[in-house]
């Protein structure tokens, strides 16, 4: 019996294609969970994203506990997916965000600006930090943290996949997992419409992680223009 109640979900939103790309992988001992937001005119975005899922979801099947070093590897093929794809005017660029949980252990690992959550009674315990000059502007103090979602430069990535210049994916291990710890992943068109406090207050009203998800896309649906970028999450819940 698998540990973990989990769902995925990707929507092009008002913006066809859809850019974003979703994978989910789980069985009894381990779950794998990858999202991905491509980035790149005339459809370059998709093919980055679904180059870089197929990639990092080759961890799933690694005979060891997966350490950093499997994580680095993962995302450096992921990065060399993505240039492989590349020719003159079609230099796409992709982020991600990855969860791994076994033997209960977690792991995160990001690049770009597709964010990562830990919920454990009630709290954020841990939130992936986007690698992203609006990012940079709160650390100088000009914005706060809450002002991201809507800053003029929130779309400007300074780490992504598909760069030639080296990879800096950040890789953070937590403490062990519990019965009703919670993770979500999600694009940067889902978590601009809808703040943590809502994610938790969301989470704290499902039995399910299904009805967790469908709770926040009732808030995120009711706020998006009809224009609204391309959306995606992971969602999941340890029994």
């Amino acid at each position: 019996m698998n540990k973990y109640d989990a769902v995925a979900f990707t929507s092009a939103g008002g913006q066809p294609p859809n850019e974003d790309a979703v994978l989910l992988i789980q069985d009894e001992n381990r779950l794998v969970a990858i999202l991905a937001d491509g980035l790149g005119a005339y459809c370059g975005g998709e093919i980055a994203s679904t180059e870089v899922v197929e990639a990092l979801g080759q961890i799933f099947p690694h005979p060891e506990p997966i350490n950093r070093q499997a994580i680095s590897a993962c995302f450096t093929a992921a990065n060399r997916a993505v240039i492989a794809q590349q020719k003159p005017g079609l230099k796409m660029r992709s982020t991600a965000v990855m969860l791994i949980l076994e033997e209960g252990n977690t792991a995160f690992a990001h690049i770009g600006d597709s964010r990562g959550y830990a919920f454990r009674d009630g709290h954020i315990i841990f939130q992936t930090i986007d690698h992203s000059v609006s990012q940079m502007a709160v650390f100088r103090g000009d914005i706060t943290a809450d002002q991201i979602r809507f800053h003029k430069s929130r779309s400007q990535l300074i780490r992504a996949l598909g760069v030639n210049d080296g990879l800096l994916e950040e890789i953070t291990k937590l403490d062990v997992f519990l019965a009703g710890d919670a993770f979500l992943l999600c694009s940067d068109g889902f978590w601009e419409y809808i703040t943590e406090e809502e994610m938790v207050e969301d989470l704290l009203k499902s039995q399910s992680a299904e009805v967790w998800l469908n709770l926040m896309l009732d808030r995120i649906e009711s706020r998006t223009p009809e224009d609204n970028d391309n959306l995606s999450a992971i969602v999941v819940i340890c029994d």
